[in-house]
């Protein structure tokens, strides 16, 4: 599967260039923008966010409970260091400065919960990230003088792009599908490279690779690097993207979102991040027509069992099996009227073996 997935990547990416342009001639203007600001520019955001989990459990073998928090440090170090964020913080630097400070910011902050996550692994090492997650949400939120408490920080409108306002549904689309197209890639790279061959058989047996004469501990830990910049990215657009950020945004909730939004994808390959995103957006976005807004808990509960039920990879498992389906040669039929059935060379007896 891994081997077809990029011609597949780019054709999905040809259509959501498209789609854009498509919405309009196939929906009134009014919900073609809809579509592509509040449900397709916002997967794309959680999906970098989640592809950031994936990536560490896909080729690392190792699942973070912190990666919403990850993003959150990367949104309001924006928020304090920006020009014209309110309440102003430093508020001395624009955006072209902020948002790599942010992105660096996302990455420490990846390294540091790597390294104290250096030793734990499987429900362990949930439990110390949700931790971690739950304890940086916490201090932000009493915290007034830097994250001005519950309130947290707005008019984070983002920069001008050639000329363009940022809060533009398509500058912003197109911004977001952009830096996606170029993480995801980027992935499928990184992977193939030495650093990624010895990540994923640190995966498979790191006992085995560290008798190789590896450092797995630092190899760990520059995965959660990685991983802590491509969250840093989800959460700087994100941040943008509701102009603003507040503790909410990082909570438990939110991090249980982001999980969800991965297992329903699919943990098997990184695409899975924006396709379960998706799924989540819509039924997010549409949970008050299909049941009831109240129970949308309920409703992504049972979206999440019929996937996983279905198939445990997730939506794209579901996507290969029917691939499968389709694909799948006919058997020969079986001779009969006299001539001997086939069957495989150990199960036959000596009276069948053919002169």
């Amino acid at each position: 599967m891994r081997s077809r997935a990029a011609p597949w990547s780019l054709l999905g990416l040809a259509v959501l260039l498209a789609l854009p342009w498509l919405l309009p001639q196939l929906l009134p203007q009014g919900q073609a923008q809809f579509w592509t600001a509040s449900i397709l520019g916002r997967a794309i955001v959680f999906g970098i966010i989640a592809m950031s989990l994936t990536f560490l459990a896909t080729y690392g073998g190792f699942v973070s409970l912190a990666q919403m928090m990850i993003a959150g440090i990367a949104g309001y170090t924006l928020a304090i260091f920006v020009e014209g964020a309110v309440p102003r913080v430093v508020g001395l630097l624009g955006y072209g400065v902020a948002i790599p400070l942010a992105l660096l910011a996302a990455t420490a902050m990846g390294i540091l919960v790597g390294a104290i996550s250096l030793r734990s692994r499987d429900i362990y090492l949930l439990m110390i990230t949700l931790a971690l997650g739950m304890g940086v949400f916490r201090f932000i939120e009493t915290n007034i003088a830097w994250f001005n408490g519950y309130e947290g920080i707005r008019n984070v409108v983002g920069p001008s792009l050639f000329g363009l306002d940022f809060r533009n549904a398509l500058v912003f689309y197109h911004a977001a599908l952009g830096t996606a197209a170029l993480l995801y890639f980027g992935i499928l790279y990184l992977v193939k490279t030495p650093f990624g061959l010895v990540l994923q058989g640190i995966r498979d047996n790191p006992r085995r690779v560290a008798a190789l004469g590896y450092a797995v501990g630092l190899h760990r830990i520059a995965a959660f690097g990685v991983a802590g910049f491509i969250a840093g990215c989800g959460g700087v657009l994100s941040t943008i993207y509701n102009i603003g950020i507040s503790p909410g945004s990082i909570g438990l909730g939110a991090t249980v979102n982001i999980l969800i939004m991965s297992v329903i994808g699919g943990l098997g390959h990184p695409i899975g991040a924006f396709i379960g995103s998706l799924i989540f957006t819509v039924l997010d976005t549409f949970a008050a027509t299909i049941y009831d807004r109240d129970r949308f808990n309920t409703l992504i509960g049972l979206a999440f069992l019929a996937i996983v039920l279905v198939s445990p990879d997730g939506a794209i498992g579901v996507g290969a099996r029917l691939r499968r389906l389709l694909t799948a040669q006919p058997r020969p039929a079986s001779r009969v009227c006299g001539e001997v059935r086939s069957r495989p060379p150990s199960t036959r007896t000596a009276k069948e073996e053919p002169p």
